[in-house]
């Protein structure tokens, strides 16, 4: 009997907070803004470097720093890409999977892109707001060596990831909210000793600065960093909802716009004057406060650090169930929902930021290589985002002007960190294209094979299986015998499953399953359909599971066995009559096909240089019946050679013995 309606394995328990609450607005401030509220610790130290202070610059920095916060993170990301959430979650993968369902190829390329140099680039996140935290005892003591302290707060953060982070995350919130309060009170005392400051809203002093002054442009890439966190705060959306995330924002903007400014007041009346050891952000706390200032703000970047290590794991894993990424080993250290932990990505981030640490040594020096990466994110974005909306229906007029001032302000900040390249910005670069050349391996890899993947008809097979099934003369294999199928078609079957029932060792068992996973574009939808293709002879299950669900299929499966139970659909006691008057279950055998790239391949070079690559990335990925989640004392791997396109003639000619 076919079912025809999917059933709900569970109901999903993520719930957003589309209501504006007190504890929704706390959680948010330590989820959310913690990338983009570091940020004054370092934008407008990056802007002086070593040389005088010059007033009428700074004016038309803090103006640009003012202008972009509003242009660029309010109406961009808080107001515009906070509506494309995919029902409720949001991040470059996820803004891909809801545009991709329109089929069009070229999308994949910005969604690769955009999630290899946000990972890139966050590796750098977590080193520079640490170390410009840490770097405020160099106020207290000049001779004072911040590596190894910078180094060692890391590794222990790295160290933590895998007890999770439920009992320290509840202290975030409150860590952020006094971070921000500290930020608008040390900017609003300078403030008020020079208020004309404040003229530095006025947009005219940010064109001054980049029409008139010689290498204004160019100070553009250190003002881009007020924005870094822009795309992470996109990412964490199903996190907190979009409407905590707004309200927040405008506290959170008002914070940074009063330090900003402060710290502006304070360079202008040093104006001709070398900073030296100080930063203007620690210059503008008074020295009786001074270690306590460094304490909070060294507890916000460890705020802001966790963020963006929990985000690029949230990344990897839904990279996992697009296809773009290996599979790996993924822990979920807690009962909360969306939190996991992935140990290769964990210490390959650790061992990155170590080594940024170590090359770079100062913030200073990770300031003039950080947001190149970045800039290529928001511009990927961008383009996603515009298919969005025309998808959406948006008015025409606003497409365009949207797409004209985003690409305008997104390249002329690629531009202006251009420059950052030879500075480190190769670092960055470089890291974002490995990623870029794993993701689009994986993928083009299971794309070519899946093309020549070859598919039967199931029906002309089902009197075999029925036949086999009953056939005592063959030693029974297993009771219920399952295996995995790609075959998307309810009516289509591999071959090589065929091949292993019936000629690799004939496989006769009571119970024939076919189990087939899809991967849908909603983020945690979890249903299954069952099609009874033979009654109580061969049953196949079609899962549909969100991206962002785990596909944990020996749960799952047990799952849909006991509703059938329940359903008396089926009966799954032994069928060995000494087990069945006990009522003794039956075993479960799953089988699980392994490819290898068979020799007698005639491939074209490019086909040829991406299996290769894909194979070389599948020794370090864990095995398919630890990926499915399959209890591996009840699985049968079988190994099965990929033959995708063999030689086409072979010229082999018999000769016969002369008599």
């Amino acid at each position: 009997m076919s079912k025809d309606h999917p059933r709900s394995i569970q109901q999903s328990s993520h719930h957003h907070l589309s209501k504006v609450t007190a504890a929704g607005l706390l959680v948010t401030l330590g989820i959310i803004f913690g990338d983009i509220g570091t940020s004054p610790l370092y934008v407008l130290s990056e802007v002086i470097g070593n040389g005088p202070i010059h007033g009428d610059i700074i004016l038309g920095v803090v103006s640009c720093i003012f202008w972009t916060l509003t242009l660029q993170t309010t109406l961009k990301y808080v107001v515009l890409t906070l509506r494309a959430d995919n029902k409720g979650e949001g991040g470059i993968f996820s803004l891909y999977a809801l545009v991709r369902r329109t089929k069009k190829k070229w999308l994949l390329f910005p969604a690769i892109i955009g999630g290899s140099t946000l990972l890139a680039d966050g590796i750098i996140t977590p080193p520079i707001s640490v170390a410009s935290s840490i770097e405020g005892l160099r106020s207290v003591n000049p001779d004072i060596h911040t590596v190894p302290i910078v180094i060692g707060i890391l590794v222990g953060l790295f160290f933590i990831q895998q007890f999770g982070t439920s009992a320290i995350g509840k202290l975030f919130g409150p860590i952020m909210l006094i971070w921000f309060l500290m930020l608008g009170g040390l900017g609003s005392v300078q403030v008020l000793g020079n208020i004309g400051v404040v003229k530095a809203l006025n947009p005219y002093y940010a064109y001054d600065l980049l029409a008139h002054h010689p290498g204004g442009f160019l100070l553009l890439g250190a003002v881009f960093l007020c924005t870094t966190g822009a795309e992470a705060l996109y990412s964490d959306l199903g996190h907190c909802g979009k409407n905590n995330i707004r309200v927040s924002w405008i506290f959170v903007k008002v914070c940074l716009v009063l330090n900003y400014l402060g710290q502006a007041a304070w360079l202008i009346g040093h104006d001709g004057e070398k900073l030296g050891n100080m930063t203007p952000f620690y210059a503008i706390v008074n020295p009786a406060f001074l270690p306590v200032a460094i304490g909070i703000a060294t507890s916000a970047a460890v705020v802001a650090s966790q963020a963006l290590i929990s985000g690029s794991f949230t990344l990897i894993n839904e990279a996992i169930r697009l296809n773009f990424w290996p599979k790996v080993k993924i822990v979920y250290p807690t009962n909360i929902k969306g939190q996991l932990y992935i140990p290769s990505v964990n210490w390959l981030l650790c061992a990155g930021c170590v080594a940024i640490v170590i090359y770079f040594q100062e913030s200073s020096k990770m300031a003039a290589a950080y947001g190149l990466a970045i800039v290529l994110t928001m511009l990927m974005t961008t383009s996603l985002l515009t298919y969005f909306m025309i998808l959406k229906r948006y008015s025409k007029v606003f497409i365009f002007c949207c797409l004209a001032v985003y690409v305008t302000i997104e390249t002329c900040f690629l531009i202006a960190n251009m420059h950052k390249f030879k500075d480190g910005g190769w670092v960055t670069l470089m890291i974002a294209t490995c990623l870029v050349t794993v993701m689009w391996v994986w993928y083009e890899a299971r794309r070519i094979k899946n093309r020549y993947v070859e598919f039967v008809e199931l029906k002309d097979y089902l009197k075999l299986i029925n036949d086999l099934s009953k056939d005592l003369a063959v030693p029974k294999y297993a009771t219920h015998l399952v295996y995995l199928t790609s075959a998307d078609n309810k009516d289509e079957i591999e071959s090589k499953v065929i091949y292993s029932i019936l000629q690799k060792q004939p496989k006769r068992a009571d119970i024939y399953w076919l189990v087939h996973v899809d991967v849908v574009d909603e983020p945690y939808r979890m249903e299954y359909l069952v099609t009874e293709i033979i009654p109580n002879d061969v049953i196949r299950v079609d899962f549909r599971l969100g991206f962002r669900v785990a596909p944990r299929i020996n749960l799952l499966f047990r799952k849909v066995v006991q509703d059938m139970v329940s359903n008396r659909e089926m009966d799954i006691t032994s069928r060995y009559e000494s087990l069945n008057k006990s009522n003794v279950i039956g075993d479960f055998m799953f089988v699980v096909m392994e490819k290898f790239l068979s020799s007698d391949n005639d491939l074209p070079i490019y086909e040829k240089l991406i299996l290769k690559g894909y194979f070389i990335l599948k020794e370090f990925s864990i095995s398919e019946e630890r990926a499915f989640g399959l209890d591996t004392s009840s699985v049968k791997v079988e190994k099965v050679p990929l033959v995708i396109s063999p030689p086409r003639e072979i010229n082999l000619k018999r000769i016969f013995p002369h008599h």
